[in-house]
């Protein structure tokens, strides 16, 4: 089975909880295409191919426009085949303008994540952030079992982040947890970006901690980044050997950064474990390995 029969089950499904019916019609539009299926948008005139219908009244859309007390249409994305902890996310617009970000808890881990973002974003407003910009929760309820999360929208722009800057981001980060050290934790290019006012634009706060080894964040990033275009094993092999200089800027002395690499490689195998999930394959191919030499070398 394919990614994009994949994708379109998982839309079918979604679909039938998010717009229940019975109700007054609607017609949607799998764009760009049900081939390469990403978005299920209101259907306009000049959209090609088969129009979806679903049930308006009663939906998810009717829900979101007595939230925000306006009428409002959704655009609900398609979600990739295989990851953790997938989850219906919306994006809710009205009059053309963006106006959230909605998340959806459809399951007892989800609904613990959104609980867990919407707490780390509560707790982010009350401080004075002058690197990191994140989200507001604009809304944060329950509707037919679901956990309802909506975010205001921040102006993703293209770019990678300067490491001078996401440095003192990680720092500022950091700095959130008072005399404990907080992560992101899941502090990936693809989770930020540089806005206009050269600030540092954070999304996805939904497995911030307090309490962890400092530079985690910066740890995350680059092996991340390096399983971009490297396996598992390999990645996590140069993740503890880049340990020292992606962790010396930050005043983390050699012997503490290796440690600490090693402790988050650990820390995400953990996490992938609790998800049920093994997207970098069983933790011997990829983990045990890299523990193994540093209890050798040490």
């Amino acid at each position: 089975m394919n990614d994009a029969s994949v994708r379109l089950g998982y839309l079918a499904e979604t679909v039938r909880l998010l717009y229940p019916g019975p109700g007054s019609p609607r017609a949607y539009t799998v764009l760009p295409h049900p081939v390469v299926p990403r978005r299920l948008a209101p259907r306009r005139w000049w959209h090609v191919g088969s129009p979806v219908v679903v049930p308006d009244e009663g939906s998810i859309a009717a829900h979101l426009s007595e939230v925000f007390r306006r009428p409002v249409e959704t655009v609900l994305h398609v979600r990739p085949a295989l990851r953790a902890n997938r989850k219906p996310v919306l994006e809710v617009r009205s009059q053309g303008r963006r106006l959230a970000f909605v998340k959806i808890g459809d399951s007892a881990r989800t609904r613990a994540l959104i609980n867990a973002e919407s707490a780390a974003l509560r707790r982010l407003a009350g401080l004075s952030l002058g690197t990191v910009c994140a989200p507001s929760v604009l809304h944060h309820g329950d509707w037919r079992g679901l956990s309802v999360l909506a975010l205001s929208p921040l102006p993703v722009r293209r770019g990678r982040v300067p490491p001078p800057l996401l440095r003192e981001a990680i720092k500022e980060i950091a700095g959130t947890g008072g005399a404990r050290a907080a992560w992101h934790g899941d502090f990936a290019p693809w989770n930020m970006c540089l806005s206009s006012d050269g600030r540092v634009l954070v999304w996805d706060w939904e497995r911030y901690e307090v309490g962890v080894p400092y530079g985690f964040d910066a740890v995350h990033h680059f092996f991340q980044r390096a399983l971009r275009r490297m396996s598992p094993p390999v990645a996590a092999r140069a993740c503890v050997a880049r340990a020292v200089r992606e962790l010396a800027p930050l005043g983390v002395s050699g012997t503490a950064a290796r440690q600490t690499a090693l402790r988050y490689l650990i820390a995400l195998a953990d996490r992938h474990a609790a998800d049920g999930h093994t997207p970098l394959g069983p933790p011997e191919s990829w983990l045990n390995p890299v523990v193994d030499h540093e209890e050798l070398i040490t």
